[in-house]
């Protein structure tokens, strides 16, 4: 059985569909809360789901059969403010399933985040060195809380404390595809692009305030969910791969880039309303984010990465424009 923590979530739910279609046994552990979300396991069969409060009685009763910990379960919003809840459940938790891993022998897959890497001064290599994450700066309480376990696990090893067998931990960059809907403000810019432009012809994105980069010009990691969960199956596939890694696909693109791909698959002329950065984050706005994959394919991922194109157009061809657009 695999354990997946934020199971009804986007990436979560995506590896839950993959794991079932591949046979096997998955128990979820979220909350789904009053909206639609439930939708997004709503063609799976679960052997358990259970809310976060019930998680260490499923661990006490079944996890002599927990094959391995994928823990995704996590607050993610970038404007969230209440540091303690973000501490409680993004750190407190995450150091509970690590300990729980290590005393069961069982591996442990784990959600970090690009969020961590800050405004990017320090590059974006997933160094592996304490004093390497040391420099880091997240700009908001999310990524702080991601790079606080971070640190903590690097620190745990260094020491030479208790383990899981195998142990990841994903800095995922700008991820977009089916499943995402209910993130609503946080979902990704493919989404609000396609319902702009299928709500009212034209796409908006923020002017850029900055001399080096053209209105649109901002440029980000965009990465498929589908090949997020290739690179987690194939973790699970090979034991004995471990370390902090980026999820991204190493070629940053720009916003009006994006835009294109969407006006492209709808076979629509590009029509792209640039407005005005808001005041509140314009002080802090990343202009430009580019995961190193190196580490990763240096363990041995070969699979390679969908381009944006690609991935727009199965987004909105596969999900976005049917009747029922959930994976």
């Amino acid at each position: 059985m695999y354990l997946v923590t934020g199971g009804a979530g986007f990436i979560g739910s995506n590896l839950v569909a993959a794991l079932s279609e591949g046979g096997a046994r998955v128990a979820v552990c979220d909350r789904l809360g009053s909206g639609d979300k439930w939708r997004n396991l709503a063609k799976r069969e679960l052997h358990a789901l259970v809310p976060p409060e019930g998680l260490d009685d499923l661990l006490a009763a079944e996890g002599a059969s927990v094959k391995a910990v994928l823990h995704l379960g996590a607050i993610t919003s970038t404007t969230e403010t209440d540091a303690d809840l973000l501490l409680r459940v993004n750190f407190g938790l995450s150091q509970r399933l690590w300990r729980w891993c290590a005393e069961a022998g069982v591996p442990l897959i784990y959600a970090s985040s690009a969020a961590t890497y800050g405004d990017g001064s320090e590059g974006f290599d997933d160094d592996n060195a304490l004093e390497a994450l040391a420099r880091l700066r997240p700009m908001n309480a999310y990524g702080w809380s991601k790079h606080l376990f971070d640190r903590w696990v690097l620190r745990r090893l260094e020491e030479g404390g208790p383990r899981p067998p195998q142990w990841a931990g994903l800095k995922f960059f700008n991820v977009y595809g089916p499943n995402e809907y209910h993130k609503l403000a946080q979902a990704s810019v493919a989404l609000h692009v396609f319902e702009q432009v299928r709500e009212g012809g034209v796409a908006r994105l923020f002017q850029s305030h900055r001399p080096d980069y053209p209105d649109g010009g901002q440029l980000r990691d965009f990465v498929w969910v589908g090949d997020c969960v290739a690179v987690m199956t194939w973790l699970l596939d090979n034991p004995g791969v471990s370390g902090l890694f980026n999820l991204g696909t190493g070629q940053a693109r720009s916003f009006a880039d994006l835009a294109r791909a969407v006006f492209r698959e709808l076979n629509l002329p590009e029509a792209i309303d640039y407005v005005p950065t808001p005041e509140a984050i314009r002080a802090k706005y990343q202009y430009f984010t580019q995961a190193r994959m190196d580490r990763l394919t240096g363990a041995g991922y070969t699979a390679g990465f969908t381009p944006l194109e690609e991935g727009v157009g199965r987004y909105l061809r596969d999900y976005l424009m049917k009747d029922d657009p959930f994976r």
